[in-house]
């Protein structure tokens, strides 16, 4: 090599460093040593070089932060190891039930909590091979997220490569919150009025939308920031406890929240819970609450998780912001299942950091209940809900113009009948044609859970509706490429590619068929359990509700559900569209999907590390034989599944006298 090119070599991995440094000084420590004008001068140098020497290049080079063509769609990516929600508690006394439950887990064993704000953005998942980021995904349902890799990048706070010191793993799993500060959304919020264009919600959902914007450049120019709040070496979490994680990440140089605090009982953690009420209109960002979480990782493995939360976590929520707002109208919503809901048009109104122009009244009797008229002034509140929620009617400013609202006898959309039975509270449109039920059945079925249909959002499911090109979900593959091309918006290229999103969701597998038709009370969770019990749609059809109710988490109320919905005929009739138009109705056998005697009906329970497979993929080869798998361990355990460095729940498997299997013999029962 020679001597010119050397030096500009060395030159180039000077000032990439010295950038690298003087970012995370910025935008990790908040503590600048240079102007913003000599930093701009050492990155515009860089990329001049960059520019004259493109062979020299780096991946990790500050200049790659924004790069590349839009990207065309997301591709879903499964988590290692799932992304969990948390319970709630939203007072103190939920707070100590936790801890007792918590420390009738530990049985006696003293232990630690580690508090630390709840910031009100969204979560992602950051990968580093070699110290090197190669992947960013979102949380996703918790257990398939969307690749944004390249928007991550363009996240200052978020390292491009590992600080040499600490990349002591061949693969990294860094977790964090993205969000947005409270002086950048304010920004953007006044450039999109110049602009013309309407004002985000709140920064949480501004930076949602950001993260999953296809064009990296406009999200670099949003400047989203993150917070990185634990770390997995390959699957497993790599360190005693959850405070050394935290210290570990902000070595590496990753920017960790300095609110939290180390408490050695549920007592501390219910001060620093007041504390940081007090303090919250202080941050440079939105909080919703505290997480609390035990701080030994052993402890963690231990508690275990529920289906969708950890037994060792929970988010102390603040009280709801309250505000007072007067209400305009109120109309009546006709949902997917034919359900009525009131929800109140108001003068809108700043809650929270939410402009809020509507909130839900939830049914007719909540409406008696409130007493709710026409022109009243109310008290509405944030209380988790995605739409706030009218608490109180404030009659002392009435002026007597006030009109009593009447609910509807007919559906508000189609002008049929509606039924209440005796004891419920929702009343129904009973319609079988009801456009609105079908809008709302036709949005379920092509979401990410279900037949994962991209492009079939709501203003084309409208057109398809009022031109009745659609009548049930099954008229979805008997579209042709010609009508669809004629419709509003629409052209013969992305015509196409809907009827291709279409016939591929036909592979679908059977679960997310059964979670896509809507059945009520029937989630995407119970869907797979009844899926993987039955088989096949005509099994499950031809279900009595005992069969159902026998199954273990499918209680009365669903299997009745699930019955009422196949003795109609037009669902019946609706099953034989989706098999003739080859939609997967059953789980085939044989294979990974293979029924299994060994497996039908046994629990499993998984700890420690695998080598040739995730334990998510343990899982999954599991249930499709028809086993299930729970987080802890007890009598009823048919199975321990231990991998290397098991921990407490291998112990209590051999105290209890469990049948243990190490992964080898694991992938012979598989065969």
């Amino acid at each position: 090599m020679p001597a010119k090119v050397r030096d500009i070599e060395r030159e180039m991995k000077e000032l990439r460093a010295e950038i690298r440094r003087h970012e995370e000084l910025y935008y990790v420590h908040d503590n600048p040593e240079i102007s913003d004008e000599e930093y701009d001068r050492l990155l515009a140098r860089l990329q001049q070089l960059e520019e004259e020497n493109p062979e020299l290049i780096a991946p990790d080079s500050p200049t790659q932060r924004v790069g590349g063509r839009p990207a065309e769609s997301f591709p879903e990516y499964i988590h290692r190891r799932p992304m969990l929600s948390l319970d709630n508690s939203y007072n103190i006394e939920d707070l100590r039930a936790f801890d007792e439950r918590c420390r009738k887990l530990a049985d006696g064993r003293p232990f630690e909590y580690v508090a630390e704000l709840k910031i009100d953005g969204l979560s992602i998942s950051l990968h580093y091979e070699q110290g090197l980021l190669t992947r960013g995904v979102t949380r996703g349902d918790g257990r398939r997220g969307e690749e944004v890799t390249q928007n991550a990048r363009t996240i200052r706070s978020v390292p491009l490569r590992l600080n040499p010191a600490f990349d002591q793993w061949r693969e990294v799993e860094v977790r964090g919150e993205v969000f947005l500060s409270r002086s950048v959304f304010e920004k953007i919020n006044a450039e999109r009025e110049e602009e013309g264009t309407p004002r985000f919600a709140n920064p949480r959902n501004a930076a949602a939308g950001t993260i999953r914007q296809l064009d990296p450049k406009i999200v670099a120019a949003r400047r989203l920031d993150m917070f990185a709040y634990d770390v997995l070496g390959g699957d497993r979490k790599p360190f005693a406890t959850h405070w050394q994680s935290l210290e570990w990440l902000e070595r590496a140089g990753f920017r960790v929240n300095t609110n939290r605090a180390l408490c050695a009982s549920i007592d501390e953690v219910i001060e620093f819970c007041n504390q940081m009420e007090m303090k919250r209109d202080e941050l440079g960002y939105e909080i919703d609450g505290v997480v609390v979480k035990v701080n030994s990782t052993a402890l963690q493995d231990e508690f275990g998780a529920t289906t969708k939360a950890p037994r060792w976590a929970i988010a102390y929520k603040y009280p709801a912001r309250q505000a007072t707002t007067r209400v305009e109208s109120i109309v009546v919503q006709v949902g997917r299942t034919g359900a009525l809901t009131p929800v109140a048009n108001l003068q809108p109104v700043l809650l929270a950091g939410t402009t809020v122009a509507r909130a839900t009244l939830h049914n007719e009797d909540e409406i008696k209940r409130l007493g709710v008229r026409l022109g009243d002034w109310v008290l509405i509140e944030k209380s988790g809900e995605i739409i706030p929620k009218v608490i109180k009617v404030i009659e002392s400013r009435r002026t007597g113009e006030e009109k009593a609202f009447r609910f509807p006898k007919k559906c508000p959309v189609c002008g049929g009948i509606v039924s209440r039975p005796e004891g419920e509270v929702v009343a129904r449109c009973i319609a079988a044609d009801c456009p609105a039920q079908l809008k709302a059945r036709l949005l379920h079925f092509a979401s990410r859970r279900a037949m994962r249909i991209e492009g079939l959002g709501y203003a084309l499911v409208e057109q398809l509706v009022e031109k009745k090109m659609v009548r049930d979900v099954g008229d979805l593959y008997t579209l042709r490429l010609e009508e669809v091309a004629a419709l509003e918006r629409m052209a013969e290229k992305s015509a196409s590619n809907l009827l291709g999103q279409i016939e591929d969701s036909k592979q679908r597998e059977f679960p997310q068929l059964i979670y896509a038709l809507g059945i009520r009370h029937v989630g995407d969770r119970t869907a797979g359990i009844i899926a993987r019990h039955f088989r096949s749609l005509d099994r499950l059809s031809e279900a009595s509700v005992e069969e159902l109710d026998e199954i273990p988490e499918i209680g009365l109320t669903v299997a009745e559900s699930v019955r009422d919905w196949f003795d109609d005929p037009g669902n019946l009739a609706l099953c034989e569209r989706l098999r003739a138009a080859g939609v997967k109705t059953e789980i085939e056998t044989g294979g990974a999907e293979g029924y299994d005697e060994e497996f039908a009906g046994k629990q499993f329970v998984l700890t420690g590390r695998l080598e040739t497979m995730t334990r998510d993929e343990a899982r999954a080869l599991i249930e499709a034989r028809g086993g299930r798998v729970t987080s802890s361990v007890s009598k009823k355990t048919d199975y321990v599944l231990a991998g290397e460095e098991a921990g407490s729940k291998l112990e209590k498997a051999q105290s209890l006298g469990l049948k243990i299997i190490d992964e080898a013999a694991f992938k012979e029962m598989i065969g």
